[in-house]
């Protein structure tokens, strides 16, 4: 039930955009390409079994994990401004 100025459905529509954006960058933070035998981080020689799961990769599962938790904590706020993200 949409009031004020926004039409009826806009709700849906902010989450179906929220939803489609957090697909894209998931989209473009995925690796492509050949995968580095050696983190582009730490130096350590990155596993075969790795490499071959994931195409494109360039840092080991430690370094990986830190960028991700970085990445995530740089997060501040949602740009849409969303009730669920004001929430958190």
């Amino acid at each position: 039930m949409a009031g004020g100025w926004s039409k009826d459905g806009a709700e849906h529509e902010q989450m179906d955009a929220t939803v489609n954006d957090a697909l894209e960058r998931a989209r473009r933070a995925q690796p492509t390409g050949k995968s580095a035998e050696f983190c582009d981080e730490c130096g350590n020689p990155i596993p075969e079994v790795r490499r071959i799961a994931v195409p494109g990769v360039q840092h080991c599962v430690g370094c990986q994990t830190e960028l991700e938790q970085e990445a995530r904590a740089a997060e501040l706020f949602n740009r849409r401004g969303s009730k669920d993200s004001q929430l958190r």
